[in-house]
């Protein structure tokens, strides 16, 4: 009886079909980059913001100042004016405690306000000067409330946790393509609801919910795409499909800067998803998937399928598939960690993406605080992600996994070591050399997206992915404190700890067993056996010999 992957070989590994789903799904990785990195343009500072009292809003209507008028007259004063841009006062002047019989002068050329009244703190009557609204100005997201624009991106990435969790384990017992549409769904409709939100708590609550909805539809898109494909193909589909998140970091400032507003920009990244629903006529269910689920003669008829669309023919001889003899069970945790090898993976695989998502985070933001145009240097951030995955491409195949997974958390950890201690004077050298640290830490985000998918067997795969990646959603939750509260300290010390959690991470990674050209696990007992040199030169005997008599 022959098994998936000879029936597999006979369909068709990356033919027509697979080709054609493959680039479906990819879109949901550009649709991802939006909710991922929306907040940078959702929730960018205005130009400038400063608060009215009754005396003040009084005399700028009256006078018919314009907004540089109004802040100039009776705002206190920053040091310079090029401090203005994405700063405010979170003090006004005291007017009302000067003498009521006192006509303060219209003329901007009048020193106004007495420098000698007394400062209180803005309670509310924010003036904003911006060229497009945000949820800053919507719901005064500054000063003592700042806090709340930071909450709104740990909010999403707790949904992304949640997300990882409860849809990961859906995905693995219910099957692969009906969460993923659910999920599509959700993305779309709680999307929606955060664009006319009418207060901050529902913003809050359903930016939750589509982070949650956002995890399951991007994380079961990738489970598919590695499972329909032949173990030659995943290196590629599991890149390139990463290549369109990078691709939607490059669309979005585009969209940002052409919409006026945080609300247009809200709708214009999540109607896309209602798009997804449509691949209900045209992405099957994994046939892997099914074979797990004793549905052999299901997952037959979608190979058929396949075949047929990719110009192949399943013989006769193909009526019947061999079905795991694995009870299946509802995944869980412990199922991760149980045997020695899968405890192995599952503990550095925690790790690895714990250390992409603080990292790659981190230096997003820092290209953020020290750029000068947010539309370009994001942009260009963007452009700079393309060269690793053209890298990985290049080296994966010959050098195998493990190497530039290695690599490149050790090339990511020294860039940032070596740029906390450049000289202020060079700044073209330290943004070369953090450059160079963007680039490895991208190419280590992309590696372990497709190292984890092949280190799992597929009764467990979309749980384990789904769940190992929730430590890049914790990563994602402290990666602002870690960047500002240690910046404040001092300003290289993140840089630093970006640079020890990387370079561990490189050593970490060697001990991971080599998945180069190994047909995907289907058992926890294939895991087992994967650190076992022998076992990789009889499986690859066992291949040849299948491969010459299919012939």
């Amino acid at each position: 009886m022959p098994t998936f992957d000879q029936a597999l070989r006979k369909a068709g590994e990356f033919g027509r079909f697979q080709r054609r789903v493959f680039l479906l799904l990819c879109l949901t990785g550009v649709t991802f980059a939006f909710l991922f990195v929306g907040v940078v343009f959702l929730g960018s500072q205005p130009d400038y913001y400063w608060c009215r009292g009754p005396r003040a809003t009084e005399l700028a209507e009256r006078c018919a100042w314009s907004p540089e008028e109004e802040w100039n007259l009776t705002a206190p004063e920053l040091r310079a004016p090029a401090e203005r841009r994405g700063q405010g006062h979170c003090h006004r002047y005291l007017l009302e405690a000067t003498n009521a019989s006192t006509e303060l002068s219209c003329d901007p050329l009048a020193a106004f306000p007495n420098r000698s009244a007394p400062l209180v703190p803005c309670s509310g009557d924010w003036r904003y000067v911006e060229t497009h609204s945000t949820i800053v100005s919507q719901f005064d997201l500054v000063c003592v409330n700042a806090w709340m624009l930071d909450l709104t991106q740990a909010i999403l990435n707790l949904g992304f946790l949640a997300g990882a969790f409860t849809l990961g384990y859906a995905a693995d017992r219910y099957g692969r393509i009906v969460i993923y549409l659910i999920s599509c769904f959700g993305v779309g409709v709680t999307g929606v609801v955060v664009a006319f939100a009418p207060n901050f708590s529902v913003f809050v609550i359903f930016r939750f919910l589509q982070g949650v909805f956002g995890k399951g539809a991007w994380m079961t898109c990738f489970v598919i795409v590695t499972e329909i494909v032949g173990s030659k193909q995943r290196r590629i589909v599991g890149i390139v499909i990463q290549m369109f998140f990078t691709l939607g970091i490059i669309l979005l400032p585009g969209i940002a800067y052409f919409t006026p507003s945080w609300q247009g920009i809200q709708l214009a990244i999540s109607l896309p998803s209602f798009l997804f629903l449509l691949y209900y006529w045209v992405v099957p269910e994994s046939p892997r998937w099914l074979i797990t689920r004793k549905q052999g003669e299901k997952a037959l008829q979608i190979l058929r399928h396949v075949a047929k669309c990719n110009g192949k023919y399943l013989s006769p001889n193909y009526s019947e598939i061999t079905v795991t003899d694995e009870e299946v069970s509802n995944p869980s945790f412990l199922d991760l960690v149980r045997t020695p090898q899968m405890r192995k993976c599952t503990l550095i695989l925690m790790f690895a993406w714990f250390t992409s998502a603080v990292v790659y985070q981190g230096l997003v933001m820092r290209l953020g605080i020290v750029g000068d145009n947010l539309y370009i240097d994001f942009f260009i951030s963007g452009l700079v992600e393309l060269p690793a995955a053209l890298l990985i491409l290049l080296t994966i195949e010959r050098l195998g996994r493990r190497l530039p997974f290695a690599a490149s958390n050790i090339v990511a950890g020294v860039a940032c070591l070596v740029t906390a201690f450049l000289p202020e004077g060079i700044p073209w050298l330290r943004t070369a050399v953090a450059t160079l640290g963007r680039l490895g830490i991208t190419m280590a985000f992309e590696i372990v997206y497709l190292v984890n998918s092949e280190l799992y067997p597929t009764t467990l795969r979309n749980f384990g992915v789904s769940l190992c990646s929730g430590l890049c959603d914790f990563g994602g939750i402290i990666a602002p404190f870690l960047l500002f509260r240690l910046a404040a300290v001092w300003l290289e010390l993140p840089l630093i700890i970006f640079g020890i959690l990387a370079s561990v991470c490189g050593g970490l990674v060697m001990l991971l067993p080599e998945t180069k050209g190994i047909a995907l696990p289907e058992t926890v007992d294939d895991v087992e056996k994967l650190g076992s040199s022998q076992l990789h030169q009889c499986g690859r005997k066992k291949k040849t010999q299948v491969s010459s008599s299919n012939v």
